[in-house]
């Protein structure tokens, strides 16, 4: 987790502190965020002390949304959300609404856009699942972010527009910023020379048609069991669909590399997803849809067929299926062994003629989003209000130490 502070001493220059500090989440799972957000308000002191014995103090503060206890520090904090706004919605919600707990299986969280209906199982881990534990205390302790001077998503208003709608209502004065996806900004081919092997794994995706290529990853941490493994490989077998699929200690089936020699390959280790996901020959994504992965599916105009495993997957899953018509769940839940068949049928589909309009609705979506990050588009736009709001902090805190 990080935070920064803007900004710092000349009249017009913003000049950032950053602090940054460790979060092991490959270490400890999406299970251990509550322990990390308790023990993170351990620095509450440390920080206050830093800030008041500063020549400079800074004037604002970005940081992340699991730090709720930064709002009352006594500057504007701004929180930054490294997910999107459909996720603060969620929380916002839950925070306010504990009696959601008390009610019967699903969960309907009735006030939001289109009143989402969740499992519990499905609800995010930070969110605790007894309004009595101690663990509610933490997490609304923890999450308290509406109540912030300021918000700021790495989403952008084409992706989930309702939700952005719904947090601009929830903050102070529309202090909301959509300032991504970051992760269409900047991005080069020769950028993907760090990988495994990358430049022959491009050269050998250039071999395939446009859009016949399914591309597979189930993110930096989770490593699937083997009986996970055994389905995902049957199905992909079956399917006689072209792919990658990138693992890191998955058991992959003995003989499997041989049997789809020429239309498929594993990868061990890491690839460059970007660049993966932005080559002409990959049509679809089957993704565990952590919210990095959302926007970098999003940003190349491919569609996803979902697996959504913890955290915050499952929201992000029904934001792709069931809003933006850009994906299908093909299975669900961390240990959940997919059907072989059933997973080979859908593959088959959704990258055959039946997946079309699918394709379609996903490289309409590419385009409006690399317009937002665009001169003149929204993220850009939103960009430079926060600019404009930090240098107006900056201003306010120079005048007022003129008139001492």
């Amino acid at each position: 987790m990080n935070g920064a502070m803007l900004p710092e001493t000349k009249r017009g220059v913003l000049k950032p502190h950053i602090m940054v500090f460790p979060y092991p989440a490959q270490d400890i799972g999406g299970h251990g965020n509550l322990l990390i957000m308790a023990s993170l308000c351990q620095l509450r002191e440390p920080v206050v002390s830093w800030i008041s014995s500063h020549p400079n103090p800074p004037v604002a503060l970005i940081s992340d949304f699991f730090l709720g206890w930064t709002k009352d520090l006594g500057i504007p904090r701004f929180a930054f959300f490294s997910s999107g706004a459909f996720l603060a919605s969620i929380l916002h919600f839950v925070s306010d609404k504990v009696h959601v707990f008390q009610s019967t299986e699903p969960v309907c969280l009735s006030d939001l856009p289109g009143s989402p209906v969740f499992k519990t199982e499905h609800l995010p881990w930070l969110i605790p699942q007894s309004p009595s534990s101690q663990d509610l205390e933490n997490f609304k302790d923890g999450t308290m972010n509406f109540s912030s001077y300021g918000c700021i998503f790495n989403s952008c208003e084409c992706l989930e527009e309702e939700y952005m709608e719904y947090v601009k209502q929830n903050v102070s004065e529309n202090r909301v910023y959509g300032v991504g996806p970051l992760s269409s900004i900047g991005l080069r081919r020769e950028d993907s020379d760090s990988g495994v092997d990358a430049k022959s794994l491009l050269s050998w995706l250039d071999g395939f048609p446009d859009g016949s290529v399914l591309y597979i990853c189930f993110g930096s941490s989770k490593v699937l069991t083997k009986e996970q493994c055994d389905a995902v490989a049957l199905g992909l077998e079956k399917s006689m669909t072209r792919f990658v699929w990138v693992v890191k200690k998955d058991p992959i089936p003995d003989g499997f590399k041989d049997r789809v020699a020429g239309r498929g390959m594993v990868v061990r280790g890491w690839a460059h997803q970007v660049v993966m996901l932005n080559h002409v020959a990959v049509g679809g994504f089957l993704s565990h849809c952590g919210w990095n992965s959302v926007l970098e599916a999003m940003a190349s105009g491919k569609m996803i067929l979902t697996w959504p495993m913890e955290a915050d997957q499952f929201v992000d899953a029904r934001l792709l299926v069931e809003y933006m018509g850009v994906a299908v769940t093909v299975c669900d839940g961390g240990k959940t062994v997919p059907d072989p068949h059933e997973l080979s049928r859908v593959i088959a589909e959704t990258m055959g003629e039946r997946g079309h309009e699918m394709r379609a609705r996903a490289k309409e979506m590419g385009q409006k989003t690399h317009a937002a990050t665009r001169a003149g588009g929204r993220s850009t736009q939103d960009l430079e209000r926060l600019l404009k709001e930090l240098s107006s902090l900056h201003e306010d805190m120079i005048l007022k130490d003129l008139s001492h």
